[in-house]
């Protein structure tokens, strides 16, 4: 007994200094573990997180959000209400991811003219934080990865439509009219508009007329949202060589044109509010907010400062998401009337 008391207390000694010189004893125990749960971050940690945000902004993530805010409202109107949820998750994440593809693609084809523009200079291209070949395998895959999600988990129509209007934007817009005429965002912008299509396919199955005049309200929208803010960088495509409408025309005839779109564009989502059969509510929200973008577009007509160009470019956006929120709603709530 004594012989093994002795060992054991021997033990008990050995592990105590051997803990002290590690600097592990008992009592250091929470002091170690605050210091390893405050160490900072490896140099390793921070340049993975520079590549994944740079891929992430090849993406142009601001864009995929003004697309899903089209796309979303859309389902609502087609299932004349609330769609299933898993739908709209997994529409969400095969339209983002298109859109995504065909950005991603855009930056890999415009990274020459890009580096000339302030506006765009600091896009992940420009900076050499992604080499332009990885940048194309990207978008191209991501593209492919869409197509497979949204054929798997909605429907091959959906699918198709967000396929085409990838390749639309890529091989029509971005390489075909976006540097040789001032009708290019007009005719490109098309591409823009397919997301409502994809959404009201993901419910019904089918692209019917209501559809199509979404489409319509999408395509009238995107010259005045993005001729606006194509009078604020005029300078900036002039340099880079981009035939954008106020290079073209100047800046006045850029308004006035405008002006006119706006004017069409209301008119097409009173049309909408009819041929859909939407209630009072989306009626009195598209009469008010249209006459919001008129009022914006005139000022900007009779002043064509930068300002009145940035104000009416901020009102686009505005404009573009209550509308479509009110028809969500519209079809939503009990009818007013």
């Amino acid at each position: 007994m004594a012989t093994e008391w002795g060992t054991t207390r021997l033990a008990a000694r050995m592990m105590e200094q051997t803990h002290d010189r590690a600097g592990t004893g008992a009592s250091d125990g929470p002091v170690a573990l605050a210091q390893t749960a405050t160490v900072p971050p490896t140099a390793g940690d921070t340049g993975r997180r520079r590549v994944v945000a740079a891929y992430v902004a090849l993406t142009k993530p601001r864009i995929i959000e003004l697309l899903l805010v089209t796309t979303i409202p859309a389902m609502f109107v087609a299932a004349r209400g609330i769609p299933p949820v898993w739908l709209m998750i997994a529409t969400t994440l095969g339209g983002a991811a298109a859109a995504g593809s065909a950005n991603a693609v855009n930056c890999w084809v415009d990274r020459d003219i890009d580096a000339l523009m302030a506006r765009t200079a600091h896009r992940p291209l420009v900076r050499s934080e992604v080499p332009p070949r990885n940048a194309l395998v990207f978008g191209v895959v991501l593209g492919a990865v869409s197509f497979a999600w949204l054929a798997l988990t909605v429907n091959l129509l959906a699918a198709t439509l967000a396929i085409t209007a990838n390749l639309f934007y890529v091989l029509v817009y971005t390489m075909g009219l976006k540097r040789r005429t001032a009708q290019n965002i007009v005719i490109g912008g098309a591409a823009g508009c397919v997301p409502v299509l994809v959404g009201w396919a993901a419910v019904t199955g089918t692209v019917e007329l209501p559809a199509l005049l979404l489409f319509a309200i999408v395509f009238a929208w995107t010259p005045p949202h993005f001729w606006a803010l194509a009078l604020r960088y005029r300078r900036d495509y002039a340099r880079a060589g981009v035939p954008m409408m106020p290079v073209v025309v100047g800046v006045t005839e850029t308004a006035r044109q405008i002006l006119l779109y706006t004017v069409l564009l209301v008119t097409l989502t009173l049309m909408f509010g009819a041929l859909a059969q939407l209630g009072l509510l989306y009626l009195i929200s598209a009469s008010a907010l249209g006459a919001g973008y008129v009022v914006s577009s005139v000022r900007l007509w009779r002043e064509p400062s930068a300002a009145a160009a940035h104000s009416s470019f901020r009102y686009s956006i505005t404009y573009i998401a209550l509308l479509f929120a009110a028809m969500a709603v519209d079809v939503t709530l009990p009818p007013l009337l």
